[in-house]
């Protein structure tokens, strides 16, 4: 798979395990990128990005941070050599040789979500 692929293939994962996330969320009052009301300036969250400011219902905007590693393994292993079976010697399937090519990308994305606050669906 090239960058593009790699890139593009991502996008629409991250993209459609939101929506099945935002579809499985039974809650009126957490959302998963949720509409913004009114967001926080850095002297307001302290520089920590833990909130991002408020949605329509007043609920805290959070920022969940995925870090994520992909790995992709290609090789080709091969056998052979020279081994003793009971006494006599035997050609083959001893030695191994294992040809490998590895590739790790990470990807590092956050998505917004609001929390349900706590007894707002016990009204």
């Amino acid at each position: 798979m090239n960058l593009k692929e790699f890139i593009s293939e991502s996008i629409v994962e991250i993209v459609e395990g939101i929506v099945d996330a935002q579809s499985r969320i039974q809650s009126d009052d957490a959302k998963i990128v949720p509409e913004i009301s009114k967001v926080f300036t850095q002297s307001q969250t302290g520089g920590t990005n833990l909130a991002l400011g408020w949605d329509k219902q007043s609920n805290l905007i959070h920022s969940v941070e995925f870090d994520i590693a992909v790995t992709a393994n290609e090789g080709t292993e091969t056998r052979g050599g020279i081994g003793v079976v009971a006494g006599v010697f035997a050609l083959g399937s001893q030695g191994k040789s294992l040809e490998s090519n590895q590739s790790i990308s990470r990807l590092k994305f956050r998505v917004p979500i609001s929390f349900p606050r706590h007894g707002a669906d016990e009204t």
